[in-house]
């Protein structure tokens, strides 16, 4: 009998493999599924991991994971509504900041084996 692992699982899995990559580089970890509620349930936006490159820059990362590029691939599945829920967290969380520092919008995309990591994928507008 074969054993699935859960969605959740998988996007665990996704976010470690994505954090390990990512601090290699030189970002440091400050926060991991940063969310913020709407309501009891639901959540108006949430945010992958927050990271501090060496520069100070916060950046904010949404990691997908596709098992291949069918369908446009990791990288596409960002779609506006899920940019306007990240940018909703990322607000939320900058103004709880002394001074707001500067910051961008990285996707780490995942295909398989493939690892994609796309800096400044976006911008505030949600673009």
């Amino acid at each position: 009998m074969f054993k699935f692992d859960s969605t959740k699982q998988q996007g665990d899995r996704a976010e470690d493999r994505a954090l390990s990559y990512l601090q290699r580089q030189g970002l440091q970890l400050v926060a991991r599924n940063y969310r913020v509620a709407r309501g009891p349930a639901r959540h108006a936006g949430e945010v992958d991991l927050i990271m501090r490159d060496a520069d100070g820059t916060v950046v904010f990362v949404e990691v997908r994971a596709r098992s291949s590029r069918n369908h446009g691939g990791a990288a596409a599945s960002v779609s506006h509504q899920k940019r306007r829920r990240i940018l909703y967290a990322a607000r939320h969380y900058l103004l709880r900041q002394p001074s707001p520092p500067p910051c961008r919008f990285d996707v780490l995309a995942l295909e398989g084996d493939d690892l994609q990591w796309l800096p400044a994928a976006f911008d505030a507008s949600g673009g």
